[in-house]
C-alpha cells in the first residue's frame, strides 16, 4: 500500500460524490512530503486540523474548518469530511477520516429549494435530525497504544474525549464513504452507492481483548 493507491481511490470517490450532487465544495487530494520523509495524504493545507480537538464549542470547530476549507467535501446538507492518511517508510502510519455534520441544520431543512432532487435528501431534511460528528482514527505507534483503553484503530463519536470504540482495522476511503452514505445518507446510498469491490485492503490491527468487547468489524 502507498500514497498514490490511497490518492486514486480518494480521486475516484471525489468525482462520484460530485456526479451525485452530494458535494457542493472539495478539495482534490495531494500529497505532501514531510522533513522527516513522510508523506501526508490530505486535501492541501493541513496544518490547522488541530482545532478540532480543542476545549471550544462545535460551533467554533465546524466554523473554522469551513472558513479555512479544512476539508475533501462539503456536501450538500453543510456537513464537512476530512480523509487524511500518512505513510512512511514502513506504510501506513496513521489516518483520520472525520465527519463533521453542520451545527445548524435548519437553514438546510427550511429550504427544500436547496435540493434539486428533494426525494434524494429525504434523510437530511428531516427536523429530529441532531448533528454528530464521528471520527475514525488509526495510528500505529506503540507509544500512543494502550491495549483497550486507546487501540490502535477506533471510533470517536461526538467528540468526547475518552470515546474509542475499537475497530478492526485500518479503514480505506471508499469504506468510509460508503459507512457515512448508508448510514446517514440511506436514500442516496440505495440509488446510488459506493463500488467496494475494488476498495484497498488493511491488515486487521485488533487485539484479542479489544476483540471481546463491542467493536466495528470493518476495515
Amino acid at each position: 500500500m502507498n500514497p498514490k493507491a490511497i490518492v486514486k481511490e480518494i480521486g475516484s470517490i471525489t468525482q462520484k460524490v460530485i456526479s451525485l450532487g452530494l458535494s457542493v465544495d472539495q478539495n482534490f487530494p495531494q500529497i505532501k512530503r514531510n522533513q522527516d520523509g513522510s508523506e501526508v495524504v490530505g486535501w492541501g493545507d493541513t496544518n490547522n486540523i488541530s482545532i478540532a480537538l480543542k476545549n471550544v464549542s462545535y460551533g467554533e470547530i465546524y466554523d473554522e474548518l469551513e472558513k479555512n476549507r479544512l476539508f475533501n467535501f462539503k456536501f450538500i446538507d453543510g456537513a464537512l469530511i476530512q480523509i487524511m492518511y500518512t505513510f512512511d517508510k514502513d506504510g501506513l502510519l496513521s489516518h483520520r477520516l472525520a465527519f463533521f455534520p453542520s451545527h445548524n441544520l435548519e437553514s438546510y431543512q427550511n429550504d427544500p429549494e436547496l435540493y434539486t432532487k428533494e426525494d434524494l435528501y429525504a434523510d437530511i431534511l428531516s427536523k429530529s435530525i441532531v448533528p454528530v460528528p464521528i471520527r475514525f482514527d488509526f495510528n500505529r505507534s506503540e507509544d500512543l497504544y494502550i491495549d483497550v483503553e486507546h487501540a490502535k484503530s477506533h471510533v470517536t463519536l461526538g467528540q468526547y474525549k475518552n470515546c474509542r470504540i475499537p475497530v478492526l482495522g485500518p479503514l480505506s476511503p471508499a469504506s468510509f464513504i460508503d459507512f457515512l452514505l448508508r448510514n446517514f445518507y440511506s436514500t442516496i446510498h440505495k440509488s446510488f452507492s459506493i463500488n467496494l469491490e475494488n476498495a484497498i485492503k488493511f491488515d486487521r490491527k485488533i487485539s484479542i481483548q479489544e476483540e471481546r468487547i463491542l467493536h466495528l468489524n470493518m476495515n
